[in-house]
């Protein structure tokens, strides 16, 4: 069903506030990493599990790439209490209201929870009686580990890892008042071995290097040997580029800094607030969706202060691989796609649900990864083709270069040395305009100062324009088509159709991507840009007009559909508008897109259902998409085809599930575009604005709205 209201809507009777939401609660803990619970805040995650009556909890920071790119784990700690013989049967529940975790057994209860805007992790033991309680550090890295080059997956060098690739050992000081440890990078990492193999070593000294003298661990205190009915355990962590000393500074100057009380109650109240942005709340068989997509939600705010995105491929809380994939026999410091390693594509699906849910500043750790990268990808250009503009790669590391694995390492003679070898990610670069638009939208839904991050999306158009006229001068004797428009050849719509010419995802990006900015930031700038670019191409199948993948394409590789890119991200065709049968006939009817429908990973055909007014495709793949994972946490998807846990596969799932409820067109709000009669549901969500939208849904009627600025 459908319900077209305009902003300038009386308002009825408002909701009463949504409750916070309820525990996840497990009668008997998770015995094994793959049966864990995740907890974390700030930027940091833990994954939750017991053995043999200890509590057992792997940690990692966001941000602590070694000098291979790998993104590894600060380590595992062992929690035990009581005397050597006992062991304790505990239940396990995480309190979403406030962030912590307890653990309870019939003689005492542990408490997790993690500082929202310090890196520190707090457990805390309280007992009926006295008690002993300690806590040991595990590393699997306290010595030099030789990594085969199945394993390397988990870094930047994949399948061309060298054979004498080292995980190198951590350093580890054990005392009786605490345990400190850390890895420490050296000077020359991965990121020299990018810049010499693309042609850049006379640029190295001016391109961001985050991993050169990278040091990052932390320090264990609160080991007792007394029976005490309360316990307290702090592992505190800090990442400094620099030296020992430089990190040492910042590791006692965060302990200085912790006020147990104080710094509980403030992480609280943030999650507190979190909560009450937004939220969605299905009913009978529907409640499963919605509970799902509030775990999901949850782990992606426990990397919510961070200075690094939330990684697509696992975030925060992988654990071992071979719970995964049989065959990953590795530490746990394994993932596929590596650790520094950033696919656009994946990425921006965990990105784009967070303006609706109303989650900027979980935003801003991915438009600060790009903005860092500004001066690199520009640098690019003007290298590689003389010109302006920023080149962002589809598959890129950390400090902005194309992965090296992916850039190729046996390149013909004389290949655009700016170009990726890859059958999958030639010509692949529009991806970074879905952050760019996210960016713009961030002003419109959130009222966001976005002023330093426009020489970024001014810099991303620049590239096509300048870029696609270069190459059209390296053909011929003109930059433009007959018409005065850009030719986007060779292009590539996402890695699927390949060499291809005018594809219509990049179209529709570019286009969406400068009337945004005129709309939000300049009215006149952007005009000649915008005629330059070309119509969406259409085609004819079996008698219907669809939207084209491109023009023309040599070959398709991959199993995507761009051409309802126009449907999402780029929401130019759909309900509320008078192009939606075109749209409505490419999903229905395209060969390839039938071909591909899916709800597996970060499959987005239950996006296009929902935008497409396809009530009963979108109710089934969405359903597909959030219900229970394969692991007892259920918001553990995956590994689909990335890894585990499947950040894409969540974020495509929150975003179907938004955009049956609530669509806007032109700034006129759409709510149950997509829903089903049968399904009731209450939610608050966000619109532009500033505007939030609360409805309550019961027996096939609309019984609140409240839509308020």
């Amino acid at each position: 069903m459908s319900k077209r209201l305009s902003y300038i809507l009386l308002l009825l009777l408002p909701l009463t506030l949504w409750a916070q939401p309820e525990d996840y609660y497990w009668e008997i803990a998770g015995s094994n990493p793959s049966e864990s619970m995740p907890c974390g805040g700030g930027d940091i995650g833990m994954n939750v599990w017991t053995e043999d009556g200890d509590i057992v909890m792997y940690v990692c920071r966001s941000g602590s790439f070694d000098e291979n790119n790998t993104l590894l784990k600060a380590g595992r700690l062992r929690l035990h209490v009581g005397d050597n013989q006992e062991r304790h049967t505990y239940s396990q529940t995480l309190h979403l209201s406030d962030g912590t975790m307890a653990l309870s057994c019939s003689t005492h209860t542990v408490i997790l929870w993690v500082d929202v805007w310090k890196p520190v992790v707090h457990v805390e033991v309280n007992a009926k009686k006295a008690v002993l309680a300690q806590m040991t550090y595990e590393s699997w890295r306290d010595h030099d580990h030789p990594v085969g080059r199945q394993e390397a997956q988990q870094c930047s060098y994949k399948w061309t890892a060298p054979k004498d690739l080292m995980t190198h050992a951590d350093t580890i000081v054990r005392s009786k008042d605490y345990i400190e440890f850390y890895h420490q990078n050296p000077s020359a990492t991965i990121f020299d071995y990018c810049v010499q193999q693309q042609g850049l070593k006379t640029e190295a000294s001016h391109l961001y290097n985050p991993l050169k003298n990278l040091i990052f661990g932390g320090r264990l205190r609160g080991m007792t040997t007394k029976a005490l009915r309360h316990h307290h355990f702090q592992l505190t962590l800090a990442n400094v580029q620099g030296n020992y000393d430089a990190w040492l500074k910042e590791l006692d100057s965060t302990e200085r800094s912790v006020h147990l009380k104080a710094d509980r109650q403030v992480s609280s109240r943030w999650w507190a607030d979190f909560w009450q942005r937004s939220w969605i709340r299905c009913g009978g068989e529907a409640a499963e969706l919605s509970r799902n997509y509030t775990l999901f939600r949850y782990m992606l705010g426990c990397n919510a202060h961070s200075a690094w995105p939330t990684k697509f491929n696992g975030g925060l809380f992988t654990f071992d691989p071979r719970y995964v994939d049989t065959q990953s026999d590795f530490t746990p410091d394994y993932r596929r796609w590596g650790g520094g390693t950033h696919t656009a594509q994946n990425q921006r699906l965990v990105y784009w649900p967070l303006l609706v849910s109303g989650d900027y500043d979980l935003l801003l750790p991915q438009f600060d990864f790009y903005l860092r990268l500004l001066p690199t990808a520009e640098t690019r250009s003007r290298v590689y083709w003389g010109h302006r503009g920023a080149c962002f790669t589809e598959q890129m590391e950390n400090f902005g270069l194309p992965n090296p694995a992916e850039y190729g390492s046996k390149r013909p003679d004389g290949f655009d040395p700016g170009l990726e070898y890859n059958a999958w990610l030639e010509y692949e670069w529009d991806t970074v305009l879905e952050f760019c638009q996210m960016i713009l939208l961030s002003k419109t839904y959130g009222g966001i100062d976005i002023s330093k991050y426009l020489p970024l999306v001014k810099s991303c158009l620049q590239f096509f324009d300048e870029h696609y006229r270069y190459l059209a001068r390296l053909r011929g004797r003109k930059d433009l088509d007959g018409n005065g428009q850009l030719i986007i050849y060779p292009g590539s719509a996402c890695e699927t159709y390949k060499m291809a010419y005018n594809p219509s995802s990049t179209i529709a990006a570019l286009r969406t991507v400068a009337e945004t900015y005129m709309n939000v930031v300049d009215t006149t700038g952007m005009m000649v840009f915008l005629r330059r670019i070309p119509p969406i191409p259409h085609r004819i199948v079996d008698g219907k007009e669809m939207i084209a993948p491109a023009v023309a394409w040599e070959r398709v590789n991959n199993e995507e559909s761009p051409q309802l890119y126009p449907v999402f991200p780029w929401r130019l065709y759909g309900v509320g508008r008078d192009s939606i049968e075109i749209a409505r006939n490419t999903y229905l009817y395209d060969p390839d897109v039938v071909r591909f429908r899916s709800s597996k990973g970060w499959k987005q055909d239950n996006i296009w259902a929902a935008y497409l007014g396809l009530t009963e495709d979108a109710a089934q793949l969405t359903a597909e998409k959030l219900k229970n994972g394969p692991y007892r946490f259920p918001a553990f998807w995956g590994p689909g085809f990335d890894w585990s846990p499947d950040h894409n596969w969540g974020g495509t799932g929150m975003i179907g599930l938004q955009s049956m409820l609530l669509q806007e067109v032109d700034g006129e709000i759409i709510i149950l575009p997509a829903w089903p009669k049968t399904w009731d549901v209450s939610f608050k969500l966000h619109a532009s604005g500033g505007r939030t939208v609360e409805v309550e849904y019961r027996n096939g009627e609309v019984k609140k709205l409240k839509i308020e600025n």
